[in-house]
C-alpha cells in the first residue's frame, strides 16, 4: 500500500534556470534564537537571552493575553517559577474557553540552506492558558478536554523545520528574485503561506506586533550531503515542503476541492552548489486534480468515487492555471494504472486536461507499475526520453 500511495498522485516537473550565487535574505529585525521561559502560576514570561531586547514577553495563563514587561516578576517561596530554555514560539491556538501556546523546547541542526543553518524540531510542547475554564459550564469543559487531547497530537507532529535567518518556505529561485524591499521584511511576511505550517497559529503574535518572535515553520523534510565529481565537491540539498491546503491523512483526503487545490501537495526541490554557483530543480506532486473520494473500508483496495464528473474540466483548469502562475511551464506526468478504479481516474484526468493542453502545459501518462514493476527501474529511461524535449525547452 505504500507504493500505491505514490502512484495515485500525478507528478509535475518544473525546471528552474541555474543561477549564480543566491542573494541572501537579510531581514531588518532578527529573530530570537534562544530564550528562557519562566512559568509563574499566573503567567508565562519569555526572556530573550541574546541581549538584543530590554523587555520581556508576558502571556497570561488566564486568557492568553500578551504584553511587554521591563523586568522578570519577583520570586518568593509562594511564587517559585519553573524555568527552561526554549528555541522558538510557534504560535497560539485559541479555543472556546482558553488559549494554548506552542513552543519549541528542543531542536537539532540538520544542515544549511543558502549558507544559513536549518533546524529540525525535536520537541514541541503545548502550554495551556486556560485558567478561565474554572468558571466554564461542564459541557464546555468537556469539549475543551477533547480539544486538549488533539493538542497532544500536535506535540508529536513529525517533520517540522525552521531557520532563524532564511525562509525555507521559498525555493532558491524565489529567494533569488525577492526584491530588496521584500528582503528587509520579517521572515513571516516573506513566507509562502502554502508551506507555512504555523500560519494560523501566528495570528495572535502578528496582532501583537511581535515580529522578533514570529518563527516560520515548515512541515516536510530536509537533507543535505556532499558528493565528489573528480576533484570537485558538490553540496546537495533535498527539500520537501508539504502544503497546508486541503490537508488530511491518506485515503481520507483525496483529489481536489472546487478551487483546484489538491490533497497531498508537496513541493520538492533539489539544490546543487559548486564553486559559488547554484542550480535548483523543483518538482511538485499532488492528488489527481478532480473531485473524487476513496471510500475507506476493510478491503485491500478501497473503491474510488468520482464526484460531480461534469465539473472535472473546470477544476483541472483552475489547478493548472495556479501551477502555471507559480511555476511557469508545466509537464504533468500521470503514473497511475490503466485498470480498475485507477484506470477510470486516469481516463477522466486525461480528458479534463485535453482542452487546456498547450505548448506550456503538457499531459503525459506513464503506467509505472506495468512498465517498471517492482524492480525494473532502468525502464524509467523510457519516460526520460519522452519528456527530455520539454525540459530542455523550459530551461
Amino acid at each position: 500500500m505504500g507504493e500505491r500511495q505514490q502512484i495515485l498522485r500525478h507528478f509535475l516537473l518544473i525546471p528552474f534556470r541555474s543561477t549564480d550565487m543566491m542573494d541572501k535574505a537579510d531581514p531588518a529585525q532578527k529573530l530570537y534564537n534562544k530564550m528562557r521561559l519562566w512559568e509563574f502560576p499566573d503567567q508565562y514570561v519569555v526572556e530573550p537571552t541574546d541581549g538584543s531586547s530590554a523587555s520581556f514577553l508576558a502571556i497570561s495563563r488566564l486568557d492568553g493575553s500578551m504584553s511587554h514587561i521591563d523586568e522578570i516578576p519577583q520570586c518568593n517561596s509562594l511564587r517559585v517559577p519553573k524555568i527552561q530554555t526554549i528555541y522558538g514560539v510557534v504560535g497560539m491556538l485559541k479555543l472556546l474557553a482558553g488559549s494554548y501556546l506552542l513552543m519549541i523546547t528542543e531542536r537539532e541542526c540538520v544542515g544549511s540552506y543558502m549558507g544559513y543553518p536549518i533546524f529540525k524540531v525535536t520537541s514541541l510542547k503545548v502550554f495551556p492558558c486556560d485558567h478561565a475554564l474554572k468558571g466554564s459550564p461542564e459541557e464546555q469543559k468537556k469539549m475543551e478536554s477533547e480539544f486538549s487531547r488533539l493538542l497532544n497530537v500536535a506535540e508529536r507532529t513529525p517533520g517540522l523545520y525552521f531557520s532563524y535567518d532564511v525562509n525555507i518556505t521559498l525555493s532558491a529561485q524565489r529567494l533569488h528574485v525577492l526584491g530588496d524591499e521584500s528582503k528587509l521584511l520579517p521572515l513571516w511576511r516573506q513566507a509562502d503561506p502554502r508551506f507555512l505550517w504555523n500560519n494560523y497559529m501566528m495570528e495572535v503574535l502578528i496582532d501583537n506586533k511581535l515580529d522578533p518572535y514570529l518563527l516560520p515553520v515548515m512541515q516536510g523534510s530536509f537533507n543535505t550531503f556532499q558528493a565528489a565529481i573528480g576533484k570537485d565537491i558538490l553540496d546537495v540539498s533535498l527539500i520537501a515542503r508539504r502544503c497546508t491546503r486541503r490537508t488530511g491523512t491518506r485515503m481520507w483526503r483525496r483529489g481536489a476541492d472546487s478551487d483546484g487545490f489538491v490533497a497531498n501537495f508537496v513541493e520538492s526541490e533539489q539544490i546543487i552548489q559548486l564553486n559559488g554557483y547554484t542550480a535548483s530543480f523543483v518538482q511538485v506532486r499532488g492528488s489527481i486534480p478532480l473531485l473524487w473520494d476513496q471510500i475507506v473500508d476493510l478491503t485491500y483496495k478501497p473503491k474510488f468515487e468520482i464526484v460531480r464528473p461534469d465539473e472535472a474540466p473546470r477544476v483541472a483548469e483552475r489547478h493548472f492555471l495556479d501551477l502555471r502562475k507559480k511555476y511557469g511551464n508545466v509537464l504533468a506526468v500521470d503514473l497511475v494504472n490503466t485498470q480498475g478504479g485507477e484506470g477510470r481516474l486516469c481516463e477522466k484526468f486525461g480528458h479534463a486536461v485535453e482542452p487546456i493542453a498547450s505548448d506550456d502545459l503538457r499531459y503525459l501518462h506513464f503506467d509505472f507499475h506495468k512498465i517498471c514493476g517492482h524492480v525494473h527501474f532502468e525502464r524509467l529511461s523510457i519516460l526520460y526520453d519522452q519528456i527530455e524535449d520539454f525540459l530542455i525547452k523550459s530551461r
